[in-house]
């Protein structure tokens, strides 16, 4: 089993209150096809970077099992760069600089190789593309598609045309809130469904994440850390978790979009606890699967 990952490709300048990282790896659609390759291979990713890409990024891919075909490499063009800085509760950062480079212009290409993968999880890009990208792929069985904030704001229109593309449908607390014009989470999540999204995920970051489905509402927790070093990405890996989980076993199940919710909590997790990437690059399923049961062991009780 595959999974199609479309989504940004950058490199990110990254500064918190426990340090700094210089040129680390970053975009949506990397930290999604990493997490994913813990659970499936291959995973196939479309992107686009510049000449000055660097090689062990593309290697560190490769060995992770992501096939690059759908990878376009613009020489002579610079790569999507991002510099953040976070405040220190980590739960509000500044972007200090964004320079959009060769991903202004991407145009996603589905290679036709990849045109028949069942499973799609689109990274928050621009609402217009991740419909580009779903008419290229031919019926695929389960999409996954996050949004930001910037696009509810900008391509809201947009936004809405595609939303009912998506089986999941995957946004944080606030996005939620702008979305649905709700201050109320349960009334915000209602209004939102009647967009079109059959399976609705609200992240709450430290307080966990919501799953909407049919009459299922499950609340998930999170995971407690003592050590938080780097947010940056963990919304993409969170959607990977979930995503991978539910294409590791074909199963949309009640009982298994429970299991795939608290498998994305899980990958987000490890993300933040190191800066970039760092945090999935030594992981293993075995590790993957004792936190699971960890965060199980959290929501447990006996009468």
């Amino acid at each position: 089993m595959s999974i199609l990952v479309v989504g940004s490709v950058a490199l990110d300048d990254i500064e918190t209150p426990f340090g700094k990282a210089k040129e680390v790896l970053g975009g949506s659609a990397v930290y999604i096809a990493t997490a994913c390759s813990y659970f499936l291979s291959p995973i196939r990713l479309v992107g686009v970077v510049g000449g000055d890409y660097p090689q062990q990024a593309i290697d560190f891919l490769n060995n992770r099992g992501v096939d690059l075909e759908g990878l376009q490499v613009i020489e002579g063009g610079k790569t999507f760069r991002w510099s953040g800085k976070y405040h220190y509760d980590l739960n509000n950062r500044d972007t200090l600089s964004l320079n959009l480079n060769v991903f202004e212009n991407f145009n996603p290409v589905i290679p036709e190789s990849y045109k028949k993968t069942k499973y799609v999880c689109l990274g928050n890009i621009d609402p217009t593309l991740q419909k580009q990208v779903l008419e290229q792929v031919e019926k695929p069985e389960f999409v996954v598609g996050d949004t930001m904030n910037f696009w509810i704001e900008t391509k809201r229109k947009e936004l809405l045309n595609v939303i009912p593309m998506f089986d999941a449908f995957i946004l944080n607390d606030s996005e939620a809130r702008l979305l649905a014009n709700e201050p109320n989470l349960l009334r915000a999540a209602r209004k939102i469904r009647e967009m079109g999204v059959k399976i609705l995920i609200i992240k709450k970051g430290e307080h966990g994440a919501l799953l909407f489905h049919d009459e299922t509402v499950f609340s998930a927790p999170a995971y407690p850390l003592e050590n938080i070093f780097d947010p940056t990405g963990a919304g993409d890996t969170f959607a990977a978790g979930f995503t991978a989980w539910i294409a590791k076993n074909d199963d949309t199940s009640d009982l298994n979009l429970k299991k795939a919710v608290i498998y994305g909590s899980t990958m987000a997790s490890f993300c933040v606890e190191k800066v970039s990437l760092d945090g999935l690059r030594d992981l293993s399923y075995l590790k993957i699967q004792d936190r699971f049961r960890a965060f199980k062991q959290l929501s447990q009780f006996e009468d």
